[in-house]
């Protein structure tokens, strides 16, 4: 581990070269390398996560580079995992990196979250991300929501025995009922922040610093930069 490249991690009060050994030693599953995954990937790797899974079907489009900023323009048609690996390496070759070119999906979603101690929900379509609760909370393994449309977005942090997604939604919205990004949009830099939130998110977590957003949700409006913690 070099001290010198998370000296500012170190140097904070309470975190110290144990705080960066827990990341160093620790495993993160990050389900999408797209609007949200790309903040939560980029400050991951950046603070020295030990291994970074990267799980992610789509290949890199024009459209994507609006706000997935782990991509580039000479990249479209690129699997976004391996785009995201180049980057990541290069930001920080002391993680290792492991994309997984596929869907997350009921029949390989217990196994790959059975091998990390985080998982981060960086998807962009309900029914993975109640697929994502289910498993985690049938895992016991803990994991961060993310949402975000327009210039709104929403956090959560789930472990077990807090309050879980489906407690609070209860199931997916019929289709059609609410809009798409492709349909509403997202501004890019709201994804940004709320990717930002679940870096912070997982980092506390491993490190067992600070408070999480158990219980509650992290409600974000980027119109008028309006922060509301809404209890469940």
């Amino acid at each position: 581990m070099s001290e010198s490249r998370y000296n500012r991690n170190i140097l904070i009060e309470g975190f110290g070269e144990e705080g960066q050994q827990k990341l160093q030693n620790s495993k993160v599953l990050v389900i999408g390398a797209g609007g949200l995954g790309s903040p939560v990937l980029y400050y991951l790797a950046a603070a020295g996560i030990g291994t970074l899974g990267i799980i992610d079907s789509d290949v890199v489009d024009i459209s994507n580079l609006q706000r997935q900023i782990l991509h580039r323009s000479d990249e479209i048609g690129i699997p976004k995992v391996i785009s995201a690996k180049v980057k990541l390496e290069a930001l920080n070759p002391d993680v290792h990196i492991i994309p997984y070119q596929e869907r997350f999906t009921q029949d390989n979603a217990a196994k790959l979250v059975r091998q990390y101690d985080f998982i981060v929900d960086c998807c962009d379509n309900y029914e993975t991300k109640f697929l994502i609760n289910d498993i985690c909370v049938a895992e016991l393994k803990p994991y961060s929501h993310g949402a975000v449309l327009t210039f709104k977005g929403e956090v959560m942090t789930y472990i077990p025995g807090s309050a879980d997604y489906r407690k609070v939604f209860g199931s997916p919205p019929p289709e059609g009922t609410v809009p798409t990004s492709a349909q509403a949009g997202i501004l890019g830099s709201i994804a940004g922040i709320v990717g930002s939130i679940q870096a912070t998110e997982t980092i506390k977590y491993l490190t067992g610093i600070g408070d999480l957003i158990l219980n509650r949700i992290l409600i974000i409006d980027g119109k008028t930069m309006a922060f509301q913690s809404l209890k469940i």
